[in-house]
């Protein structure tokens, strides 16, 4: 199955999916409220809008699994993000990353391999992958590497459309 194909829901509620955005470069990152790594948010939302017309849309997926540290609502993680980070990119509603309750698209993303060679299960709240126009994932980051690190930027300028 392709990613793109992978039913998903905005934090709103609307049904979409990667098809969406099939002709941007996509930056996906799960995402919590009240993780040390939290203020992450504010380098995505740079590269969201420094790079929106050049091809990319940044995606967050907000995720209880780590500590518990995304119990909000909905509401909640709305409010949140945009009051606190000014977050103007989509949100996906709260999804499970790991264990028998993973979703789909969660399924295929941790097939692939970081810089490490590393596959397998997310580690923490903002793990992030780059997808390329056309669904295909090209490179996997780990939480501690912040958005806005040289290597994902590279990462990113590389599959920017056009």
């Amino acid at each position: 199955m392709s990613l793109t194909d992978i039913p998903l829901t905005t934090l709103a509620g609307a049904p979409t999916s990667l098809a969406d955005y099939a002709d941007r470069a996509v930056l996906l990152v799960n995402v919590a409220s009240k993780c040390g790594l939290t203020p992450q948010y504010e380098a995505m939302e740079k590269l969201a809008r420094d790079y929106a017309d050049r091809g990319l849309t940044v995606i967050g997926v907000p995720c209880n699994q780590f500590m518990g540290q995304e119990p909000g609502s909905a509401e909640e993680i709305q409010t949140f993000c945009s009051t606190t980070y000014g977050v103007t990119f989509p949100l996906l509603a709260k999804t499970d990353v790991n264990g028998p309750g993973r979703h789909p698209l969660y399924a295929e993303l941790t097939a692939f391999a970081d810089g490490e060679g590393k596959a397998g299960d997310i580690q923490w709240n903002f793990e992030k992958f780059v997808i390329a126009p056309g669904g295909s994932v090209v490179n996997r980051f780990r939480p501690q590497t912040t958005p806005d690190a040289p290597e994902v930027v590279a990462a990113i300028e590389a599959v920017l459309p056009g």
